[in-house]
């Protein structure tokens, strides 16, 4: 269902025009960014079949809780994601070593202010709860996306979004902070575009970066680990599996090498790309 216009233009939210996949060509002169993981959490012992379609149900492991920072040395502070913090969601998960990820951003020598944007890749609590210890920023999620998950009063659709997360990104979208992307393959800033297709959740996204090194691709939950990259497996929670394995298949031509495919919960990350240490890999 689709809000009428009016809605849209009573809480300020401005929408990115659409665009068909392939006909954005980059903007020339485009920035290069740095890009990090950022560990602020570890979930022991995750079932690994909810993350591999198909996999042992015995098979455990520890995942690790991200976000991601596109950064341009005095210019935009750009996370993919905001994580989690509300008390209900660290009580009940019992992550290990957590810190706010508002706090776990100092590890890379930025105060909650600096950050300029948030990509939203989709509204799981663990990527969405956090986007408000970020008073500056100004929020990136699919329309289709938003609008498949919170009302035109700001209430959750579905359970699929946390009440609470619903009300806040209403309220930031009153705000004027939240913009609304309308498509695929959108440019949303300068080096950085977004992709739909993934199917984690209706309109999940994932994100290139323009790198030194090359395209990076930010995956999120539309690929948890290197193993699905790897393995050609779609993820366990997903829509459409197939859709899940074309978008992996697309991220495979949009990086600029396949090393740069980042995973959304993989520690391997961290080990793959050991510096700068401390929970932070710069990935390049």
């Amino acid at each position: 269902m689709r809000w009428p216009l009016s809605a849209f233009a009573a809480i300020l939210v401005a929408v990115v025009a659409c665009t068909h996949a392939g006909t954005v060509s980059a903007s020339s002169g485009a920035p290069h960014y740095e890009v990090f993981a950022i560990r602020y959490a570890t979930i022991e012992r995750f079932p690994t079949s909810g993350l591999i379609a198909g996999a042992d149900t015995s098979r455990r492991q520890d995942i690790a809780m991200m976000v991601w920072l596109a950064r341009v040395p005095g210019g935009r502070n750009v996370l993919m994601d905001a994580g989690f913090y509300r008390d209900k969601f660290v009580n009940r998960w019992k992550p290990k070593d957590y810190e706010r990820p508002s706090l776990a951003i100092a590890r890379v020598g930025l105060k909650p202010e600096d950050v300029t944007d948030i990509i939203v890749s989709h509204i799981h609590w663990d990527h969405l709860d956090g986007a408000d210890l970020f008073p500056r920023a100004r929020m990136w999620i699919q329309r289709d996306e938003y609008e498949h998950y919170i009302d035109s009063a700001g209430r959750a659709r579905s359970t699929t979004i946390d009440s609470a997360d619903a009300t806040m990104l209403a309220t930031l979208a009153r705000a004027g902070r939240v913009q609304l992307i309308a498509g695929d393959s959108v440019e949303i800033l300068p080096g950085i575009r977004v992709y739909t297709g993934g199917k984690h959740t209706f309109a999940s996204q994932f994100a290139t970066v323009e790198t030194d090194a090359g395209a990076v691709v930010l995956a999120s939950d539309n690929a948890y680990l290197y193993e699905n990259l790897e393995r050609h497996r779609p993820i366990a929670q997903t829509l459409d599996s197939l859709s899940n394995l074309r978008a992996q298949e697309r991220m495979g031509r949009l990086a600029g090498a396949p090393r740069l495919i980042v995973p959304g919960h993989d520690p391997a990350v961290f080990t793959r790309f050991p510096l700068p240490g401390s929970g932070v890999a710069r990935i390049r």
